[in-house]
């Protein structure tokens, strides 16, 4: 392709009941020469539903008519769950409601079988020829580079800084919201920090080299056409980094925001195959505590580097038990605390070292350095207190800090106190967040067990009982039970399906129902699927 073409091919999935038209499909063209490669089929819309978001599309091609869910059906989920895709119907009827309907979805082409490799061809080109000015206009740098200009508004983004520095006062806040048209900015509210993830190495092509700016920009865009219906907020640039304040009411809730968020992330790799991560803050409604929200957005950005990139971090998920809320003063602060809550023993060694090594360019008396070993102090035991952790589970018995500090004889036995303070508050903290995980999944594991047999038992279900976001939760489910929520309970709805079969002379439409299969249709081809039999001949075998 030309330089200002996507390099990459266009992914395309094929889902139709018959595995004679599936394949038959995929051997009328080299999809290669037209732009396109087939990275998966499905027999039915559950199945391709399984496969969709882990195939990172951009086009759907189905038929109409399949059991369990038909190509419409698909076709409007996908519209309301990833309006990005693409999605073209192959139908055997030219029955004009189902036209009607296909347009309702926003099907792109709508081919009516059997389908000619002349006439799948046609459409391949219109569909690449769409996708090729969508994505073109994405990533032109031109189109970028005049955004950018364009779309920084100065004053706006001088007073939303200056808020988060703390050098706008409340009364000066609520007369400027006006002024810039910030009206919105009321209620409960949150801060997102949207970093773009710098790789080492990165090809001297890469479009976003030495142009931190430009990813910036790039991220906005992707912020404006997807955010819309997730949320209410403003956006600006600090410290290389979009920052998003959002606006929470019934409607647009803090689950649908990290939604949103989602799609951002999704979209920007799509496009220009790089990451980035968000780090969500807490809620807010008091001028007071806008602070404070960013410096926890900043702390669950930070969690990336162990939860991994790409992916939207909320802080409730990850510091639950969090009581106090910590307000660092400094970088240098920030950093220590950082390191201890999430890095390895050798971090906190280096970063508490380089501390130490710092104070030996100030020559004075060594009480000079009391009240700065102070301020160290309080803040690790501050860490301490939003963790929950005892004083006697981290320091020596019978520990004062006050008196120790004032006791000092040199500044290389304090560096070696706070490394092993660091430490064991490192240790108590991974402990703690791996128990906190085990336990969650252990509650939903229970609540699984106790609630299969609802037939509308869905994941966003239990992270209500939970009060967890469905994101985190999915991402923390899978790490821990080695499968994803639906099949695991596929999983324990076909064991309580064998015991019944095993143990009582139920009908199999029976069954189904009290494992939570409103359809035995859709019970007996799950069963079939896993074990290779229907449910009937596994009775008699």
């Amino acid at each position: 392709m030309e330089g200002d073409e996507r390099v990459n091919l266009y992914r395309v999935l094929i889902v139709d009941d018959e595995e004679e038209v599936r394949e038959g499909i995929i051997r009328k063209l080299d999809w290669k020469e037209y732009g396109f490669e087939v990275v998966g089929t499905a027999e039915n819309g559950k199945d391709a539903l399984d496969k969709i978001e882990k195939l990172k599309l951009d086009i759907v091609l189905t038929d109409i008519s399949m059991p369990f869910l038909d190509g419409l059906e698909l076709g409007r989920i996908l519209k309301e769950s990833m309006p990005g895709i693409k999605i073209i119907i192959f139908s055997g009827s030219d029955d004009f409601e189902y036209a009607q309907k296909a347009i309702k979805i926003n099907v792109i082409e709508y081919i009516l079988k059997p389908v000619s490799a002349m006439e799948l061809s046609a459409v391949l080109k219109k569909v690449k020829n769409k996708l090729d000015e969508e994505y073109k206009e994405k990533s032109n740098m031109e189109t970028l580079q005049k955004y950018y200009k364009e779309s920084l508004p100065i004053l706006r983004e001088q007073f939303l800084i200056g808020a988060i520095e703390g050098k706008i006062k409340e009364m000066r806040w609520r007369e400027e919201i006006k002024r810039f048209q910030l009206e919105f900015l009321k209620g409960d509210l949150v801060f997102c920090i949207i970093h773009f993830d710098k790789r080492k190495n990165l090809k001297k092509e890469n479009l976003f080299e030495g142009n931190i700016g430009l990813a910036n920009v790039s991220i906005s865009k992707i912020i404006e056409d997807t955010m819309e219906e997730y949320s209410i907020y403003t956006k600006f640039i600090y410290l290389d980094r979009v920052i998003l304040i959002a606006s929470l009411d019934e409607k647009y809730t803090i689950d649908l925001l990290i939604k949103g968020l989602n799609e951002v992330c999704n979209e920007f790799y799509k496009i220009f195959n790089k990451t980035i991560s968000i780090g969500v803050g807490n809620i807010f409604n008091e001028y007071n505590m806008l602070k404070n929200s960013f410096t926890a957005a900043e702390d669950a950005l930070s969690y990336r580097i162990i939860l991994g990139r790409g992916k939207v971090t909320y802080i409730k998920d990850v510091e639950p038990n969090k009581v106090i809320n910590l307000e660092f003063t400094g970088a240098e602060e920030k950093k220590l605390l950082d390191t201890i809550k999430i890095s390895t023993e050798d971090e906190i060694e280096k970063v508490i070292g380089n501390i130490f090594k710092n104070l030996e360019n100030y020559l004075m008396p060594l009480n000079g350095y009391k009240i700065y070993l102070m301020e160290i102090m309080i803040s690790i035991i501050k860490l301490m207190q939003s963790y929950n952790l005892k004083m006697e589970d981290v320091l020596e018995k019978d520990f004062n800090y006050y008196n120790y500090l004032e006791n000092i004889t040199s500044l290389e036995e304090v560096e070696k106190t706070f490394k092993i303070i660091g430490k064991r508050i490192n240790k108590h903290i991974k402990g703690n967040r791996i128990n906190s995980s085990k336990l969650l999944i252990e509650d939903a594991k229970k609540y699984i067990s106790e609630n299969f047999s609802d037939c509308e038992l869905s994941v966003e279900q239990v992270c209500s009982h939970l009060h967890v976001s469905s994101t985190y939760f999915s991402s923390l489910f899978k790490k821990e039970v080695g499968m994803s929520f639906v099949n695991y309970l596929t999983h324990v709805r076909l064991e309580e399906g064998i015991k019944l079969l095993n143990s009582t002379d139920d009908k199999a439409y029976m069954i189904a129902l009290k494992v939570g299969y409103s359809q035995a249709n859709y019970f007996s081809y799950v069963f079939r699927k896993k074990y290779g039999v229907a449910p009937s001949k596994y009775r008699k075998s």
